[in-house]
């Protein structure tokens, strides 16, 4: 039943870039700073579940110019703990300019789950590098630059969002490559605990996100990014067999501009 709340990871922390012909362009300013924290309440229907924070750091603290790191953490509150604990943490290296990852770190704790997973992606060989547990690697072919599930959230960030328009997400989680089509909705005001903030809600083609959501006919998935130079995540909502998942921001360091 909590599960789902590990979809976070896969969406928001899978909604992603523009692809072009297997290059990426060179990207504009970074609308985020190193420091960067967001956080989140995690709700199933009515029920609060948990809390997610996202932050993004210098892999070096000695050269704030070199690859970042993004850290994302989800974990369930004393009430979900009690039928499916979660304690979560995922981090993604991504290199200066904010191209291409460079390397995906996973340490799953979900129920009686516990996953360790790195995946290293290298671009001279084409290839990234999947290995869990200590087992033997598994290497899937990539196509050119490509962003994991959680760094492909900060790669949207780099863009304009426009009323309509369409975004093609390429991402590798080691395992798989996907393309998922993303598409910009209409202008929304969204009322979160602080305040409230203009903001664009995206949604993906259902199909292509595998999962839960193949089990799920009427499945949705939403994320709004606020309407602003920073476009920051403000709330995810996904509806799936098993129910409603709601996540709001509710804290930002530095903080949104609320209206």
């Amino acid at each position: 039943m909590i599960r789902p709340i590990l979809l976070l990871s896969v969406f928001i922390w899978g909604a992603g870039s523009s692809h072009l012909k297997g290059e990426i362009k060179e990207l504009a300013p970074l609308p985020f700073k190193i420091g960067e924290k967001l956080e989140y309440d995690l709700k199933w229907g009515f029920f609060p579940v948990g809390s997610a924070v996202m932050e993004i750091l210098s892999d070096d603290p000695q050269n704030p110019n070199g690859p970042k790191v993004i850290r994302f953490k989800v974990r369930t509150n004393s009430f979900a703990d009690t039928f499916y604990k979660v304690r979560t943490s995922i981090s993604s290296t991504i290199d200066s300019t904010f191209t291409r990852t460079l390397r995906y770190e996973k340490s799953q704790h979900e129920g009686s789950t516990r996953r360790e997973i790195v995946v290293d992606y290298n671009y001279d060989k084409g290839e990234a590098c999947y290995r869990q547990d200590g087992s033997d690697p598994l290497i899937t072919p990539i196509p050119g630059p490509v962003f994991d599930p959680l760094s492909i959230a900060y790669f949207f960030r780099l863009h304009p969002l426009r009323q309509g328009g369409e975004t093609l997400l390429p991402t590798c989680d080691g395992k798989k490559v996907r393309d998922v089509v993303v598409r910009a909705g209409r202008r929304e005001k969204i009322k979160l605990p602080r305040g409230k903030v203009d903001a664009i809600g995206t949604s993906p083609e259902m199909e292509n996100l595998g999962g839960v959501f193949n089990k799920s006919p009427k499945g949705m998935l939403k994320v709004w990014y606020s309407d602003d130079d920073r476009r920051v995540p403000v709330r995810i909502s996904s509806k799936v067999i098993v129910g409603s998942f709601t996540a709001t921001l509710t804290s930002a360091d530095p903080p949104l501009d609320f209206k």
